[in-house]
């Protein structure tokens, strides 16, 4: 058995497979079990895609980071980085149920090989040596990181300031020469207003009336909307050379939106609740950067070789397991829903080595 990504999903797979009785490779005595699995994970260290977090995003924030089964996550400090306090939790976790992460290794291709997949990997420090591990099935938890959404706005490539995903942000600082234009209506953009807003002349636009989740009103958010910065104008029209161009606009506008992610892509986050509305301006708003916190993509390149897909259509899942060969699980956020640390995860190993038999 072979899984790919050691996120929260990977990490929650691994665990129920060794409690189902297969060894990790690498564990004592792991040549002579019966059944084996590895996890494979491309990321330089424990902690999937949360180390690449920026530095400002606190556990109070993080309410996507969930206990591991077997294992309560505890941080007393609700202020602490999540880009730490989430990847100490993960190192804990894998030496705690000694599951052997493979790493950073990266997976190029998985192709049917007989009755196995051939999972093509190669080592990310040494990029001419591939290693082919044959499984008899494959769990894919690879997430979205990898794949960052960006839309398409008229007069983007005319744009002469900085653009940047909300994945590269790292610190306010380093927009604060300002003035910055967030897109996005997630939690992700919530928090980078909050923070940027302190520091820069901020505008925060999403393609719907923004809906700020109760869990993300900390202290540096309910600080800026206080101040005012926590309001969002609808959705530009085009771009310019120096700034965003907005088409007329009435209040009364707002009663045809539809809630949902602020970027026609997969939100990161996701939004709920009471929020604050839309508010009006000027046609023209300057700007020296756009962060466009527009979310992601599922990772799932590394299946293409088994055409899992149907012709310009999407990977059809059921419970996790891909309808066109049911050997194949993706859960966590690549299947386009939660991190997968619940009772479904564990439902889909259980019923995926089910249909393995012994």
């Amino acid at each position: 058995m072979a899984v790919i990504g050691a996120g929260q999903a990977g990490l929650c797979a691994a665990h129920h497979l060794r409690r189902a009785g297969l060894a990790a490779i690498g564990s004592l005595g792991w040549q002579d079990a019966a059944a084996t699995f590895v996890v494979l994970d491309d990321s330089p260290a424990p902690g999937g895609a949360w180390q690449l977090r920026w530095p400002g995003l606190t556990m109070a924030a993080a309410h996507r980071a969930h206990t591991l089964p077997g294992m309560p996550l505890s941080v007393p400090d609700a202020e602490a980085s999540a880009a730490s306090a989430v990847p100490a939790y993960f190192a804990q976790y894998e030496d705690a149920f000694a599951l052997h992460v493979q790493r950073p290794v990266h997976v190029r291709a998985v192709r049917r090989d007989g009755d196995r997949f051939a999972v093509e990997s190669r080592h990310v420090r040494l990029p001419d040596e591939q290693v082919t591990f044959r499984a008899r099935a494959l769990i894919s938890a690879t997430g979205s990181w990898g794949k960052p959404f960006w839309p398409v706005y008229p007069g983007r490539d005319s744009f002469i300031g900085r653009q940047l995903h909300a994945r590269d942000y790292r610190t306010p600082a380093e927009l604060a020469d300002g003035p910055v234009v967030v897109v996005g209506g997630g939690a992700s953009a919530v928090h980078i207003v909050a923070e940027l807003s302190a520091v820069t002349p901020t505008c925060w636009v999403t393609r719907n009336p923004p809906r700020i989740d109760p869990r993300d009103r900390t202290p540096a958010v309910e600080a800026a909307a206080a101040a005012g910065a926590m309001v969002a104008r609808p959705m530009f029209e085009r771009i310019g050379a120096r700034g965003v161009w907005f088409a007329p606009w009435e209040p009364g506008d707002a009663g045809a939106a539809d809630g949902g992610a602020a970027d026609g892509g997969t939100d990161d986050d996701g939004t709920g609740g009471a929020g604050t509305g839309w508010v009006d301006g000027p046609p023209f708003v300057a700007a020296g950067a756009i962060v466009w916190a527009t979310g992601f993509r599922p990772s799932l390149g590394h299946l293409a070789p088994l055409h899992l897909r149907t012709p310009g259509g999407p990977l059809h899942l059921d419970g996790g397991a891909v309808v066109a060969e049911p050997r194949v699980l993706v859960i966590g956020s690549a299947a386009g829903g939660a991190q997968g640390c619940g009772a479904e995860t564990s439902e889909a190993v259980r019923d995926l080595l089910a249909r393995l038999g012994p």
